[in-house]
């Protein structure tokens, strides 16, 4: 039962990615909850999650990763419009993205390299029979694929078709990947499959999504009144558990204080993260490779799967670390030449290429090149790119070890190796123009991985009266993970589903069912 007595009610949230942000922005604006009763919780220093971003020119910028988006996001571009943008207070992120999006629009001309060339990515490559299994997989039921992964269902040529590589690189699925998720996909984003092979129709923000949208949300939340309690983390919720009522009862801190929840209080946890552990390495060290030990999210979610079976099972999601770990850097240049070469290389201007991805690289290492700059702090001769790669564990084609022990150096002398562009590159790292923070993440393709129905979470559990799930390890039925809105989903189903509002979710778009792009998508295949 939704309480009405909202006013005196406290909200704790732990965790401060989107999902967080955005349930605090709802709460804020749709229910009676006071701003100052909304308290995020976070045990590190820094807020956002996997929507990050920071450095200067002295040290290096790093991003360990970027969300694409779409302008389908119903929720996330709703969300944002209320937000005043960081550096005009009267526009909102929504509005300065869609401006920046007209300006510089997606269609990238080097998707994919062979050799240090382009290779002609105007047909997918699908055989009949791989086209056949594409579509058929669109039509059968979620509850029938199981555990199953992508591998189960394609045949063997299918990973080596362009199609696969554009696929792999794009959304950072792996041939062990669960097939559900690649289900979900294919149905969710089937009006982007006939210019996938350009990255048409994705849409970026102005800076790095700290910048862009964590900090612009933090503004906003504080200027509310809602308090941000940093370096503050949950190791245990305490429940009261019967068949009927599902209710959590206390918050138990690391530093050994409890917080009582009273009659009228809540809490909503995001579950699981994409980006615990990560750690950053150097020009001349390499990043180490953590796990659940150095971890919050995951450890507080395995202490809670044992209290109930409504909360989820984490262990298909965080127990294979060899399985979900991929490495990205960052490049910072106080030069030119890389920049230059790309544009020329690729004919897209910065911002416009997306990612450029080398088949022949065993570790399957893709670049993407921001619009300069990428940070607001970031001068006009300093330029900054990422990359990662999906297969760390293999022997790099030039640098003869896996690219988990290699330094940002080593990462950099094996991009030019596949741009044939060692030469021309040299001169700019003898000057010391150039660093590159590589990053290991243990737990990057977690949300990928094989599991069944149950194993994440309902944002809000059968008999829960006071608590919620959040982010991409709870369960929006049809939805996406490793999107934005995804997470934000979450937020609004957990808001709206314990609170009093005039609210509802906002209905996810279905292109699925749309003819036109049903049959735009079925010539696409065939090309």
């Amino acid at each position: 039962m939704k309480i009405k007595n909202q006013k005196n009610s406290k909200v704790y949230l732990i965790g401060s990615g989107i999902a967080s942000l955005a349930s605090a922005v709802y709460l804020e604006k749709d229910t009676a909850v006071s701003a100052e009763n909304i308290i995020i919780l976070e045990k590190d220093h820094i807020l956002g999650g996997a929507l990050d971003g920071t450095g200067d020119p002295d040290k290096g910028f790093v991003v360990r990763g970027g969300r694409m988006h779409e302008m389908h996001y119903e929720c996330y571009w709703e969300l944002l419009s209320h937000i005043p943008s960081l550096e005009d207070p009267n526009v909102s992120v929504r509005d300065e993205s869609y401006e920046f999006n007209k300006r510089f629009i997606s269609k990238g001309q080097a998707r994919l390299l062979k050799n240090g060339e382009k290779i002609d990515v105007s047909s997918y490559g699908l055989s009949f029979s791989q086209q056949a299994d594409f579509l058929k997989l669109t039509f059968v039921s979620e509850d029938s694929l199981g555990n199953d992964r992508i591998e189960d269902w394609f045949d063997e040529e299918f990973f080596e078709t362009n199609f696969w590589y554009i696929w792999t690189s794009m959304f950072a699925f792996q041939r062990w990947s669960s097939l559900a998720e690649m289900r979900r996909y294919m149905k969710r984003f089937i009006h982007l499959v006939d210019g996938l092979y350009e990255l048409g129709g994705v849409m970026r923000t102005k800076y790095n999504q700290y910048d862009s949208v964590v900090r612009p949300m933090r503004n906003y939340l504080e200027a509310k009144g809602v308090t941000f309690q940093m370096g503050t983390e949950v190791i245990d919720i305490d429940f009261d558990l019967s068949q009927e009522k599902k209710t959590a009862t206390a918050l138990q801190l690391k530093d050994g204080t409890t917080i009582t929840l009273g009659e009228n209080d809540y809490v909503f946890f995001t579950n699981g993260s994409i980006t615990e552990s990560t750690d950053n390495g150097t020009w001349d060290v390499p990043a180490k490779l953590k796990g659940i030990a150095e971890s919050g999210s995951w450890k507080l979610w395995k202490k809670l799967a044992e209290k109930d079976p409504s909360f989820g099972n984490p262990n298909p999601f965080c127990d294979n670390i060899d399985l979900q770990k991929w490495y990205s850097f960052t490049a910072t240049l106080n030069d030119s030449t890389f920049h230059d070469y790309m544009e020329n290389f690729s004919g897209n201007v910065d911002g416009t290429g997306g990612l450029v991805t080398m088949t022949d690289s065993n570790w399957l290492m893709s670049i993407v090149i921001a619009r300069q700059p990428h940070f607001p702090n970031q001068p006009k001769d300093v330029k900054i790119f990422w990359g990662y790669g999906l297969y760390p564990d293999r022997e790099g084609n030039h640098i003869k070890k896996p690219m988990a022990e290699c330094t940002g150096a080593e990462m950099l002398e094996e991009l030019y190796y596949h741009l044939k562009i060692q030469d021309l590159m040299k001169p700019v790292t003898q000057s010391g123009k150039v660093n590159c923070i590589p990053v290991a993440m243990p737990f990057v393709d977690s949300l990928f991985m094989p599991r069944t129905l149950g194993d994440r979470p309902d944002v809000i559990v059968k008999g829960a009266t006071n608590f919620s799930f959040l982010g991409q390890f709870a369960e929006a039925p049809k939805d996406c993970v490793f999107t934005v809105e995804y997470s934000v989903r979450t937020a609004q189903m957990a808001v709206y589903g314990l609170f009093d509002t005039d609210k509802e979710v906002h209905p996810m778009y279905d292109s699925a069912h749309n003819p036109k792009y049903l049959l735009t998508a079925l010539q696409a295949i065939n090309r």
